[in-house]
């Protein structure tokens, strides 16, 4: 089986194809939008990318044309010789993946499905909307402070009609209030499609049986587990949401660390609101036996550290309802 592995740029990417025995058989550049035809010419291979924007198009190619694909993770290319002694260029990074590929099977992440990435765009273009909003905002709170100027009460939704009440607003002001309700419409819309894409997946609607779960939080978590059978137990998928605890330890010295904050930070942070969600706003009888095992945490360790653990459960109560194609059902 010959080895191709592919150093992938924004217009231009390095190949470079060894033999099964690690002899070089091309080597040149390629432009990278027709790299799904090249592949299609290639013979069967084993085709190695590094995680970049690209990859997991190029992946979903290289899977059509009937080669098996290793998109190996950033963390690990530079122990695998890419950028050694500080001499790093596209050729010798191409060489070195098709090098260790031909002496070991490489380790690749997994490639998400169409929906995973699909929902995950939605949900990043929301993120990047209300950040964006919390910046007009910010900027126009600190204007009124220095025109010595107050807001009635009220929250971001309405901010620009607010702000809209105060007469003779400069014209560079008014821009930015123009633009804030511009923003406050377009997070509307994508918050009423990212409640159609729960309302129309049935393992959303049962993950939001779950108190506290709302639509938000059951599309987040699917477009980041993608593959249930990827996790042999909840306990793996609560660290591969970084909500598992770390650990220094070494000799006779044991120290534990608070959570690894690994994985996706959005899914950690929508698990962590609906934790706080459960324990404040939750009136249903569901929700109960939650409540009251985080509330008996609370009292040993404080409310921070129960709502992240209750965080945490509800991650492997995720995990349950969807291995198992169940709804929740709350023990007494």
């Amino acid at each position: 089986m010959e080895h191709c592995a592919i150093d992938l740029g924004g217009r231009k990417s390095q190949i470079c194809i060894r033999s099964g025995d690690g002899q070089i058989l091309f080597e040149g550049k390629y432009d990278t939008v027709a790299l799904p035809d090249f592949l299609q010419q290639l013979p069967l291979s084993r085709v190695i990318l590094e995680t970049a924007a690209e990859a997991f198009r190029i992946a979903d190619a290289a899977k059509q044309a009937g080669h098996q694909v290793r998109v190996v993770p950033a963390t690990l290319v530079r122990k695998l010789g890419v950028g050694a002694r500080k001499t790093k260029t596209d050729r010798r990074d191409a060489r070195a993946l098709s090098e260790v590929s031909c002496q070991i099977d490489l380790p690749s992440v997994h490639i998400p499905s169409t929906r995973s990435r699909e929902w995950k765009t939605i949900c990043g273009m929301h993120d990047t909307l209300v950040g964006s909003r919390t910046k007009l905002i910010n900027n126009l709170r600190g204007w009124m402070r220095g025109q010595g100027l107050r807001l009635r009460r009220g929250n971001a939704e309405t901010f620009a009609e607010r702000m809209s009440e105060i007469e003779s607003l400069p014209s560079y002001v008014g821009w930015q209030v123009q633009a804030l309700a511009e923003l406050n419409e377009r997070v509307r819309v994508t918050e009423k499609r990212i409640e159609s894409l729960a309302a129309e997946d049935e393992l959303c609607q049962r993950l939001m049986t779950v108190p506290g779960v709302g639509p938000s939080t059951a599309v987040r978590f699917v477009a980041a587990i993608d593959d249930i059978t990827r996790f042999e137990s909840a306990h793996k998928v609560e660290a591969y949401l970084g909500l598992a605890p770390g650990e220094s330890s070494s000799s006779e010295r044991q120290q534990r660390l608070s959570i690894t904050k690994a994985g996706p930070s959005t899914v950690r942070w929508v698990l962590g609101q609906a934790a706080w969600a459960v324990q404040i706003r939750c009136r249903s009888a569901a929700a109960r036996p939650l409540q009251a095992w985080a509330a008996a945490i609370g009292v040993r360790r404080g409310r921070r550290v129960a709502t992240i653990a209750l965080a945490r459960k509800l991650a492997g109560i995720l995990y349950a309802l969807w291995r198992d194609s169940t709804t929740y059902q709350p023990r007494p």
